[in-house]
């Protein structure tokens, strides 16, 4: 197989790389990524002797054209993510998210190419904190910020395209990942890499928001379940029935970092906070047989936290800008 990972150096697509290249050594991947702020080079540093680099825009059409008629199938991960970014600028959102979701979807049509499409569970919103309910691939969508609405609108897009055009094409929306390479904006490596600098960890409000946990080597073995046994046009949700409120998992790194369950400061919530997400996964697990290997939150922070203390030499040199845009926001 010829492999297209767009957006391959972010945080998802590294590991999705890392993976592919340890189990598939069959598989020849390209990685295109335009290297912004939150696609690392360093990210894919064990993996470069053994895949090619391609830094680009994902919107820049006549090369992803020229790339995806090289390929048999592509991965789309590229994309904008932070919520706290779109909401302060969503310009970057609607250009990555939205015009290179089209520029990609153009390419696939034109030469024939299998396309697996990576959305997030934010596209349908949230759901109330208490109630006995789950998002589903039929749950209508319903986003809240400028970075959901944008990965609503290309989900859309590839749909269409499936439909008006016959493009081979699936989409997955998949709950909150974390693990290795993750960019410390991001909540949980946020807490780690505040602790190990010795400041103390932000928690947004209250801290009830519940947020759907899966690591992210499952969420890139239920990638390639889809890549090789979905059906065409089909949505599958990818969760590992994750559910813990977002004070629950402070707490959680603050024990497994021997600190005190308290030791963290309040700071004023995020705008249009959403209050819940959780995922109904059995779609994928009943007709395509995935089951999530790492099952054990603890066990799975555990990895992460011992990651980036042995790793600092990754993160350090973003860890002051990223707090000093944080301060900038009262965050």
């Amino acid at each position: 197989m010829r492999l297209l990972v767009t957006g391959g150096a972010g945080f998802i697509g590294a590991n999705f790389v890392h993976s592919t290249v340890r189990d598939r050594p069959d598989v020849s991947v390209t990685v295109l990524d335009s290297l912004t702020y939150a696609g690392s080079r360093e990210s894919l540093n064990p993996v470069q002797d053994r895949i090619r680099l391609v830094e680009a825009d994902v919107t820049d059409e006549p090369l992803v054209d020229r790339l995806v008629a090289e390929s048999d199938t592509v991965v789309h991960f590229a994309a904008e993510t932070h919520v706290d970014n779109a909401l302060a600028d969503p310009a970057p959102f609607v250009r990555s998210n939205v015009v290179g979701t089209f520029s990609v979807l153009e390419a696939v049509r034109r030469h024939g190419v299998r396309l697996h499409h990576v959305s997030t569970d934010e596209v349908y919103g949230d759901l109330p904190l208490h109630a006995d309910v789950r998002f589903t691939a039929a749950t209508p969508y319903n986003p809240s910020s400028p970075y959901s609405a944008t990965k609503a609108a290309a989900d859309l897009l590839v749909r269409a395209w499936v439909r008006s055009y016959g493009v081979r094409a699936t989409i997955s929306n998949c709950s909150n990942n974390y693990g290795p390479y993750q960019h410390i904006e991001k909540f949980i490596p946020r807490q780690i890499t505040n602790i190990l600098t010795g400041r103390r960890p932000k928690l947004y409000g209250a801290g009830t928001n519940v947020r759907d946990w899966i690591h992210v080597d499952d969420h890139n073995s239920a990638v390639w379940r889809i890549l090789e046994h979905g059906a065409a046009g089909a949505t599958y949700l990818i969760g590992a029935d994750g559910e813990r409120d977002n004070l629950s998992v402070l707490r959680l790194i603050l024990e497994l970092m021997d600190r005190a369950p308290d030791d963290f400061d309040r700071v004023p919530d995020r705008a249009g906070h959403d209050v819940r997400y959780a995922i109904d996964a059995g779609p994928l697990r009943s007709e395509l047989g995935w089951r999530p290997a790492h099952t054990d939150l603890a066990e799975g922070l555990a990895a992460t936290i011992d990651w980036y203390r042995s790793n600092e030499w990754w993160w350090c040199p973003l860890k002051e800008r990223v707090e000093a845009r944080y301060a900038e926001r009262g965050q």
